[in-house]
């Protein structure tokens, strides 16, 4: 679990809860996108993008999102989901996902989401504010496997 801690600057912990499982014992896939998303907040309060972002007229727009299941995790359990940056655009940016389960001390769950800014009020693509590029690119890192992730499966 260190080396995990020491991978990523931004960590983010879950409980996992009782009502996360399904009919088969194991928590239900629809929980893991709940996580990303709770981890993916966590990234923006705690790098001080969340405060940037408060300004009304543009905001960040999930393009997709993504989840890969490599081991089943079942209650009780804690994740922990390291966060990070790849990708960078002039109006996008990927926030990749490693969740690792404590009681098994494996990755469980890897996933990204593709993040689009957009001006609220013209309803268009908008260039990612330089003062939030300043920060993302802090927490860029090269993602292992991203052959995987950028595949075009269209």
């Amino acid at each position: 679990m260190q080396e995990f801690f020491g991978k990523y600057a931004i960590n983010t912990k879950i409980n996992v809860v009782w009502g996360e499982m399904d009919a088969l014992g194991h928590v239900n896939n629809v929980s893991y996108f709940r996580y990303f998303e709770t981890a993916r907040i966590d990234f923006l309060k705690q790098t001080g993008l969340l405060s940037i972002l408060s300004e009304p007229s543009h905001s960040p727009v999930l393009r997709d999102t993504y989840a890969q299941y490599k081991r089943p995790v079942t209650f009780p359990d804690t994740l922990y989901i390291g966060s990070y940056i790849t990708d960078i655009k002039e109006d996008r940016f990927t926030m990749r996902y490693e969740a690792l389960s404590e009681s098994q001390q494996a990755i469980c769950t890897t996933g990204y989401a593709t993040v689009v800014m957009f001006n609220m009020k013209t309803g268009q693509k908008a260039p990612i504010p330089e003062d939030m590029l300043t920060i993302l690119k802090q927490y860029e890192m090269q993602s292992k496997g991203s052959e995987y992730f950028d595949r075009d499966f269209n």
